[in-house]
């Protein structure tokens, strides 16, 4: 489908985007809405005088009502990316259709955070990237190159796969539900149980699996087992390896037991999906 975009980057400034790097970055705009992506290197984020601190790997979705100050660590050059859009941009066909939009997000009584997953954050830098590139040049059909990265951002933001929740200066689960998706992401070939990454953050599997259960509405095993299936369909699709390989890999006790994993959840064998 092919949306007539000429209309909406008639007003000038209809998007902007600007790198993190002055040491205090802040804004009150009273006609954008706007989206931040923090990196690591951020000390604090002031949101209408209250100050929220570990808010590094997070995205924050501001109205216009919104005063704002990041104040980012002096030593790095920059610290993430900050987005602003008019309204008209986020009525667009294109982007609507989404749950994040001024009806849902911008419009919330709550701030909300997206902390983003580790494998997502390397996306989200490259979707920026190439928007903050974009919006620069002098391409042919660029709007609408804009509103694709913008959909794709946001589709991303809007996944499952990533850690929601609101400003708060006590996000302790989130927190730690961050740390435990990290170290699924750099483990899950190792540890395949719940309790041996409740050892890792030092805190029970119960209180892991309450806090996973918060946030994200699923289990704790699930977030391990939605890691080994996407590194598993990867691994098959997209590589020589064989089965025993990759079963051994992904750290399965045996070719058998990996192909008995694999059509439990997604009800065709490791064999089956390689073909398709």
């Amino acid at each position: 489908m092919i949306f007539n975009t000429f209309n909406l980057f008639v007003k000038p400034n209809a998007i902007k985007i600007s790198k993190i790097v002055a040491d205090t970055c802040s804004g009150l705009d009273k006609t954008n809405y706007v989206v931040c992506w923090i990196k690591d290197e951020v000390l604090q984020l002031e949101i209408d005088r209250v100050i929220y601190k570990n808010v590094s790997n997070s995205i924050f979705f501001l109205n216009p009502i919104h005063e704002w100050e990041i104040l980012k660590k002096g030593n790095t050059f920059s610290s993430g990316y900050i987005l602003y859009l008019s309204h008209e941009v986020l009525d667009s066909p294109v982007l609507s259709h989404l749950h994040i939009n001024k009806v849902r997000l911008f419009s919330s009584d709550d701030i909300p955070l997206f902390k983003l997953s580790p494998g997502i954050e390397k996306r989200t830098q490259a979707i920026l990237e190439m928007i903050d590139e974009l919006l620069g040049s002098h391409l042919n059909h660029k709007d609408e190159a804009i509103l694709s990265l913008l959909n794709t951002f946001f589709v991303y933001c809007d996944g499952q796969c990533n850690i929601k929740s609101v400003v708060s200066k006590n996000n302790a689960k989130s927190h730690i539900v961050y740390r435990f998706k990290k170290l699924v992401d750099s483990h899950v070939c190792d540890y395949h149980e719940v309790s041996e990454y409740a050892n890792m953050l030092n805190i029970t599997s119960k209180y892991l699996n309450e806090c996973v259960k918060e946030v994200l509405y699923v289990g704790a095993k699930n977030i391990i087992i939605e890691q080994l299936l996407m590194r598993s369909r990867h691994a098959l699709k997209f590589s020589n390896k064989t089965i025993k390989e990759i079963s051994f890999e992904l750290g399965f006790s045996s070719p058998d037991y990996f192909s008995y994993f694999f059509k439990t959840h997604t009800e065709m064998s490791p064999s089956t999906l390689r073909k398709s």
